[in-house]
């Protein structure tokens, strides 16, 4: 693999495995302590700088959001030294003005997942808590909300995100509640995503494109696979170049995650069992 640095990571979807103009493309498998990741990852040069793109759910849509090894996924994208991720997804808006085909780049997340996806790297010998109040990279938001103006997208840059286990959308009286909880945006897989980025120090932002109102919305009718998928590819070419924009400007941007565990395991350390420090030391370095 090239040594030039990755300069920004990109977790996406349907179409998002690549880009047009990306050149020296090699896919990369990597294994980890967690498992394997959803697929091979896309490594290419874009404008000369080199950028990576992991299929979330595998080519051809095969994890559901319950199934998707999102550990391995996580600590891949670590192991090959990037330190910005974006994540590309479909959403449903629960609010009018956040229309099908806006682009929401979310500040604040709710976990309503059911507990079946490992949420985080620690446990099993070795103890951490991560802090969270921020769960999204300021200035990566900023910087993606830059490139999706600049891409001719409408962007809202702030808003709650709420993330359900799915497969199946919601009901009306849970979109009803989402909805007095103070959410803005649903989706399915940005818990536990966006809190193993935090653990492993990279900064990260979502893309979350409108695809539906959820069911709330009185003149809209159930939302559908077919809806979901036909509004994402229409948004496919300003997320590509979005992405596009995006790239140069991480050149600039702080790492603003950088030492976020440095106090966070609170595990003894003459207490941690060897295979446990191994298991995370590449995301704890010499703190392990």
């Amino acid at each position: 693999m090239s040594e030039q640095p990755i300069s920004l990571a990109v977790i996406g979807g349907s179409g998002l495995y690549a880009m047009p103009g990306l050149t020296n493309v090699e896919e990369v498998q990597l294994h980890t302590p967690f498992g394997d990741p959803s697929d091979a990852i896309v490594v290419g040069t874009l404008e000369g700088r080199r950028i990576a793109f992991l299929p979330r759910h595998g080519r051809g849509h095969r994890f559901s959001p319950s199934e998707v090894p999102y550990r391995a996924n996580i600590y891949a994208l670590k192991k090959l030294g990037v330190k910005h991720v974006v994540s590309v997804s479909a959403c449903g808006s629960l609010r009018e003005h956040l229309q099908p085909l806006h682009i929401v780049i979310p500040d604040q997340l709710f976990d309503f997942t059911k507990g079946k996806r490992a949420a985080s790297f620690f446990g099993d010998g070795i103890v951490a808590h991560a802090s969270v109040g921020e769960p999204f990279s300021r200035s990566l938001r900023a910087a993606l909300a830059q490139a999706v103006r600049e891409a001719g997208g409408t962007v809202h840059e702030r808003g709650t995100l709420i993330t359900i286990e799915g497969p199946r959308f919601s009901t009306k009286a849970e979109s009803y509640a989402f909805r007095s909880w103070g959410c803005d945006i649903i989706g399915m897989t940005a818990c536990p995503e966006a809190f193993l980025a935090r653990e492993a120090e990279l900064d990260f932002a979502i893309m979350a494109h409108v695809t539906d109102y959820d069911v709330w919305h009185e003149a809209e009718g159930e939302v559908t696979v077919e809806m979901v998928v036909q509004r994402l590819h229409t948004n496919l070419e300003l997320a590509q170049r979005a992405i596009a924009r995006l790239l140069p400007m991480v050149d600039h941007l702080p790492h603003e995650s950088a030492g976020a565990m440095r106090n966070a395991v609170i595990t003894a350390h003459e207490r941690i069992r060897p295979e446990a420090r191994e298991r995370v030391r590449l995301l704890l370095g010499e703190l392990a």
